[in-house]
This record gives C-alpha cells, sequence and structure tokens, in this order.
C-alpha cells in the first residue's frame, strides 16, 4: 500500500459504449459553444454602442483571457480530484451569469466581471468534457481504442455551433431592427439596458440552462471517492504541480504549448480586428455585425471541415507531427494575406481578406485533433484535464498580450503580420520529429505490460502484497497509462 488515495478506475466493457460517448461529447460540445457562438458577432460592436473605446474593448477582452490563464491548471486540478461533471455544470452557471451581465450591462465594471466569468468558466471548461469522453471510451474499449476520430468529430460539433451562433447572432438584430419601433420600444422599457446588439447575448443565457441540464443528465461517470474540503484542497495542488511539469519534462509537449501559444496570438487578432474592417465596410454596426457573422460562420465551417480532415492529413502527412506542421503553413498564409489586405476595401482585397479569414480557421481545425492525439499518448487518466488545461493557460495568456497588442499597434498590416509571424515561429518547432519518450511514470503507477512478470496482478504474491487479489488492479490507483506513455 503506497497511500495513495482510491481512484475508480476505468473497466474495459463497462459504461457508455463508444458512439454512445461519442454522440454525448458532440452534443455538449456543441451546447456549451453555441451561446458563445451567439455573442461574438455582437460583442465588439455591442461595446462600442455601449460607449467603449477600442482600447477599453481589448481590456475586456483580456480580462476574460487573463481570468482564464490564471484559472486553468486549478480548475484542470478540480476536475481531476472532484469529477468531469459538476466542473462543467458549474461552467454553465457561470456563463449564464456572465451572458446576462454582458446583455444588460451598460457600464464598464458590469461588461469587465461578466467577461472574468467567462474566462472562468472557459476555464473550467477547457478539459473535462474531453477527458470525459476519453475516460469513457477507455472504459468501454481499453486504451489502445480510437480516439482521434472523436476528438475531431468534437472539434466539428464546436466549430459548428460557433458557425450557428455567429449566423444566429448576428441576424437576429439586423432582424429585429427590421420591426418598426422595436429598437426603440426595448430601451424604453429596460431604460436602456437592452439594445438590440444585447439579444443574442441574453438568448445565450438560456441556452446555458439546457446546457447544465444535459451535462447533469447525460455525462455520466463512474463514482469517485468522497472528496470534503481538504481532500480538494490538497488534490488540485498536486495536480498542478503536476500540470506545470508537463512542459518540462517532455520535448513534444513543449511544442504542443508552444503552439497553442501561436494560435492564442492568431485567434486574438481575428476576434479584435475582424469586426471593425466588416463595419467599416459596411459602414454601419448593425449591418457589420450581420457581415461579420456570415464571415465568421464560414471561419467556423472551415474550422469544422479542417477537424474532419485531420484524420486524413495526418495520414497523407505521415503522421500527427507532421500533420501540425502542414496546418500551421496555412494559418500563417492565411494571417499574411490578411495583413497585405488590411488597407484596402477594393473587391479583390476584400476576396483575399476572407480566403485568409478562412485559411486560418481551416488550418487551425486540422492542426488541432492531431495536437491533442500527441498529448493523450503523452499523459495519463489522472491528469488528462489538467494537461488540456496547461494547453489552454498556453492559448489565453499569449491571447491576452496579443490583444492588448492589437489593440494599441497602428492601424494596418502590422497586427496582422505579427500574429503571423508567430504561427510561423511555431511552425518551424515541427519540422523535425520529437524523439520517442520514456515512461513518465512513478514505479507505483507504471502500466501492467510496464511491470516485471514476478510483479504483475495476475501473481498472487503481488496482489497480495498491493493490498488486492489475484487478476484485480491494486488499490494504489493504477490508472491506464500505459498507451500514453508509449512512443508514437
Amino acid at each position: 500500500m503506497t497511500g495513495a488515495p482510491v481512484v475508480a478506475l476505468p473497466v474495459p466493457g463497462h459504461g457508455p459504449d463508444e458512439a454512445t460517448a461519442r454522440r454525448r461529447f458532440v452534443t455538449a460540445s456543441f451546447l456549451f459553444w453555441l451561446p458563445i457562438g451567439m455573442s461574438i458577432a455582437t460583442g465588439v460592436l455591442l461595446f462600442t454602442e455601449r460607449g467603449m473605446g477600442l482600447a477599453a474593448i481589448a481590456g475586456f477582452y483580456a480580462v476574460h483571457s487573463l481570468t482564464a490563464a490564471a484559472m486553468e491548471l486549478p480548475t484542470g486540478g478540480l476536475s481531476d480530484v472532484i469529477g468531469r461533471r459538476p466542473v462543467l455544470a458549474i461552467a454553465g452557471l457561470l456563463n449564464l451569469t456572465a451572458f446576462t451581465l454582458i446583455g444588460l450591462g451598460a457600464a464598464g465594471w458590469a461588461i469587465a466581471l461578466g467577461m472574468g466569468l467567462m474566462g472562468l468558466a472557459r476555464a473550467l471548461s477547457s478539459g473535462p468534457a474531453e477527458a470525459w469522453y476519453v475516460d469513457t471510451v477507455h472504459a468501454h474499449a481499453g486504451p489502445g481504442a480510437d480516439l482521434r476520430t472523436g476528438l475531431a468529430r468534437g472539434g466539428s460539433a464546436t466549430s459548428a455551433a460557433l458557425a450557428l451562433g455567429t449566423l444566429l447572432g448576428g441576424g437576429l438584430p439586423w432582424l429585429l431592427g427590421l420591426v418598426p419601433g422595436l429598437a426603440e420600444g426595448l430601451a424604453d422599457a429596460t431604460g436602456g439596458l437592452v439594445i438590440l446588439l444585447s439579444v443574442p447575448a441574453l438568448l445565450g443565457a438560456l441556452v446555458e440552462v439546457v446546457f447544465v441540464l444535459y451535462v447533469l443528465s447525460a455525462l455520466t461517470e463512474p463514482p469517485r471517492p468522497r472528496t470534503g474540503v481538504r481532500g480538494v484542497v490538497g488534490g488540485v495542488p498536486a495536480a498542478i504541480a503536476a500540470g506545470l511539469r508537463l512542459g518540462a519534462r517532455d520535448a513534444l509537449i513543449r511544442r504542443i504549448l508552444l503552439t497553442a501559444s501561436a494560435a492564442g496570438a492568431a485567434l486574438a487578432a481575428l476576434e479584435l480586428l475582424t469586426p471593425g474592417r466588416a463595419a467599416a465596410l459596411m459602414g454601419t454596426a448593425e449591418s457589420g455585425a450581420l457581415v461579420f457573422a456570415g464571415l465568421a460562420c464560414t471561419g467556423y465551417l472551415c474550422h469544422a471541415l479542417g477537424s474532419q480532415l485531420a484524420p486524413l492529413v495526418a495520414r497523407f502527412a505521415g503522421g500527427s507531427e507532421r500533420a501540425v506542421l502542414a496546418s500551421l503553413g496555412l494559418v500563417t498564409l492565411g494571417l499574411t494575406l490578411l495583413g497585405l489586405t488590411a488597407r484596402s476595401m477594393s473587391p479583390l482585397a476584400t476576396a483575399t481578406a476572407v480566403t485568409g479569414y478562412g485559411l486560418v480557421y481551416l488550418g487551425l481545425g486540422a492542426a488541432g485533433p492531431n495536437e491533442n492525439d500527441l498529448l493523450h499518448r503523452r499523459v495519463d487518466a489522472s491528469g488528462r484535464a489538467t494537461a488540456l488545461s496547461v494547453q489552454s493557460l498556453s492559448l489565453q495568456l499569449v491571447a491576452a498580450g496579443a490583444g492588448l497588442a492589437a489593440g494599441t499597434l497602428p492601424p494596418g498590416p502590422l497586427p496582422w503580420l505579427s500574429a503571423a509571424t508567430a504561427v510561423l515561429a511555431a511552425a518551424l518547432l515541427w519540422l523535425r520529429r520529437a524523439a520517442p519518450a520514456k515512461p513518465l511514470l512513478r514505479p507505483d503507477r507504471r502500466g501492467t505490460d510496464e511491470l516485471s512478470p514476478e510483479s504483475t496482478p495476475s501473481s498472487p504474491t503481488t496482489a497480495q502484497a498491493s493490498g488486492g487479489t489475484a487478476g484485480q488492479l491494486p488499490d494504489t490507483a493504477t490508472q491506464e497509462t500505459r498507451p500514453h506513455a508509449r512512443p508514437l
């Protein structure tokens, strides 16, 4: 006995089957990101209508990113300690509050608070759903089960939700504006709190209620040991420490984290700068929101297509590492095209910019599942959500800094080309294949195939010494670590 806490282990053949787990993971991903998509098209324009300048808006997004970054590791560790389902439910409730504040808030502090709560919800949600899916598939089909297909479909569901949500969020204010007197009536009835651009955020708050109910009913998981306040406080720091050691001990994981950082720079430029370009092209905020909604919808569909093509790209490129390299090349090309057309609104420049926008999302979509396939093979189940949180932390930290920089740099090509340079640097990291990783586990946490024949659980002597019985796993919390520790 090592004194380690007893952990409910996945037992092959138990729990939802692969198809059911994949369907529930896809549905949860769709419901979580749909309301976020509804607020994207109107976010910058809503804040502008509230009287906020571009620097202040960049500050709001920095609050979101920095809050998410600060809480990524603690909340990832929390998911590994208390379970995936309760953490996801809390994330939904926080988003419900955040969308309500953003939709109704006319003061800067209310918007900042809403963005901070959304950042906290983002941190809570960045790992648990995917970790639940991987754990559930392993529990039913064993550690050798295919993950890339489910991860790709989850990425596609996220992109589809963002696409549909952005289209709804951008089109709804425009459609409501066609109703005579509706805008003035809403403003008069609510003292100016509800305007047409705030309707998508408020509708998103209602969707969050559906998300919370679905998570609580569908994402079943094995019961975990009873964990009190002391267990959570003691377990989360240990998970944080394990997460911080990830990049230090494995060169491949360092590449994945640096690639996530570059993706953060690219997304920050897209989210902050594109709505203004759309509004300038159309001349009004509402028309700009509609155009940006269509553009963002196209981008997310390209992301979904990229996610679906990720396994195919890996096969043609000769593996996940080469697939990431090729995908980041597309992202770099797209950002470069956006930068070169930043000062022109001619039809040719506009078409080139739209092409670049789509290439950025296509490349990010193809890179994601391949990066996560590599990541999941390097970490075990006890730290899977933490590992995903470290990855998201890298993205959020750089996104916050890049967003602030983009808001202060002079308008034109420079913000776009700076993001393109960051992505190009990340792509160059994948020119050489990573060396095979050695098992990164303590001797007491090795998989059964890594133990000597004399010490396997099937040996009665070993089973007795470990507190188990012949043919059973010991109660020292051995996880299905073998496939994640072996070389690719």
